[in-house]
C-alpha cells in the first residue's frame, strides 16, 4: 500500500503551478499528509545581465513579496490540511531537489508549462531535471489535465 507523509508542491505562482498545488492539496487530503508549498527566489546577475549589482533592499522586497504571495496560495481551501510555507533562494530545481531530500518528501507535484520544442531546447525544463533527479516519485500536471470532480 502506498503511503505519503509528505508532499511537495515547488511553486513559481503561475496557473500551472496553482494547479498543481490543486492536486497537491486534494492528494494530501486522501493520504492525511502534509502539504508542502515551496518558492525559490533565484536573485542572479544573470537575470538582470553582466555586472547587475543586486541591492540588498531589492532582495528584501522579492522576498517579502513572495512570502505574501505564498500565504495567499491554497489560502482559501486549508481546511484540515496541514501547510508547510518555505521559500528557498537558488535555482527552482536545485532547491526542489534539496528541499525534497533534506525534508523526507515522498511525493512531488509540479505544473510544466508545456513550451514548444525550440523554447525548451533553449530554456530547458525544470520540470524535466526534477523528474530525472527527484528522490522521490513526481507528479506533474499540465494545465489541460482534467481537474479532480467528485461526482
Amino acid at each position: 500500500m502506498i503511503t505519503l507523509k509528505k508532499i511537495l508542491v515547488p511553486t513559481d505562482f503561475s496557473e500551472h503551478s496553482n494547479k498543481a498545488a490543486l492536486y497537491g492539496a486534494e492528494l494530501a487530503r486522501k493520504f492525511g499528509a502534509e502539504l508542502h508549498l515551496m518558492h525559490s527566489i533565484e536573485m542572479t546577475p544573470l537575470m538582470y545581465g553582466e555586472g547587475a549589482y543586486i541591492a540588498p533592499e531589492t532582495e528584501a522586497e522579492v522576498e517579502a513579496a513572495a512570502t505574501l504571495q505564498l500565504e495567499k496560495q491554497l489560502a482559501d481551501s486549508v481546511g484540515d490540511l496541514t501547510i508547510v510555507r518555505k521559500i528557498e533562494h537558488g535555482h527552482p530545481f536545485v532547491e526542489t531537489i534539496r528541499y525534497a531530500k533534506e525534508n523526507d518528501i515522498g511525493l512531488i507535484v509540479l505544473g510544466t508549462h508545456g513550451r514548444g520544442a525550440i523554447a525548451h531546447m533553449l530554456l530547458g525544463s525544470v520540470a524535466e531535471k526534477v523528474v530525472r533527479k527527484a528522490p522521490c516519485p513526481v507528479l506533474t500536471v499540465r494545465d489541460k489535465e482534467h481537474d479532480f470532480v467528485m461526482p
